[in-house]
């Protein structure tokens, strides 16, 4: 075995010999080895931090949708009720109608009505009460005291008329018309719905 010297220009530092372990392999300086558990560190602390502002965003961005279903709900319920309130309201009045035109008509009914339509108008002297011919028959037939009695025989006058539907009727006088009749009622219930 020959030995060679080698010669530096500058005296060598933190210089160590090589282990002989393995042979072909040169174990890690303890520097390399902090290098390499520094990097690690560093790598584990970017990826935590890149996680935490990952974290950060998706919650954000929940806070965000969580604020607008919130905001959308807020708005949706005042338009639902609304809703369901014309509804029911029509439905009412659908049920009114159906129940209305599904009575019976009786003298009793109509008289109340002339009754109810003479309460609605100004004292006159006189009175032009339209009545559907079916009804004035019926009164005739029963002899309503509408028809019958002397005073009011006086002031009222009775006319047949098919514009006047069944339970219902119109009074006219010098001062103005009552429409007393069923379908202007429940249109007037419509309307003030």
């Amino acid at each position: 075995m020959s030995t060679h010297i080698i010669q530096f220009n500058q005296p060598l530092r933190e210089v160590q010999l090589a282990s002989k372990s393995a042979p072909g392999t040169i174990q890690a300086e303890p520097k390399m080895e902090q290098r390499e558990q520094s990097a690690y560190e560093r790598g584990l602390r970017e990826g935590q931090q890149r996680l935490s502002a990952q974290l950060l965003q998706q919650r954000a961005d929940l806070t965000n949708l969580e604020r607008g279903l919130l905001e959308s709900l807020r708005q949706a319920v005042p338009r639902v009720m609304q809703e369901c309130e014309k509804a029911l309201a029509e439905l009412a009045l659908e049920i009114a109608r159906k129940l209305v035109g599904g009575l019976p008509v009786s003298a009793e009914m109509v008289e109340a009505v002339v009754q109810e339509a003479l309460a609605d108008t100004e004292d006159c002297t006189e009175y032009n009460v339209h009545l559907n011919p079916e009804d004035f028959q019926l009164l005739e037939r029963l002899q309503s005291p509408l028809l019958t009695t002397a005073p009011a025989r006086e002031r009222l006058h009775f006319h047949q008329t098919t514009e006047v539907s069944r339970g219902g009727c119109i009074v006219k006088t010098k001062f103005g018309t009552v429409d007393a009749r069923r379908e202007t009622k429940v249109e007037v219930l419509q309307k003030s719905l």
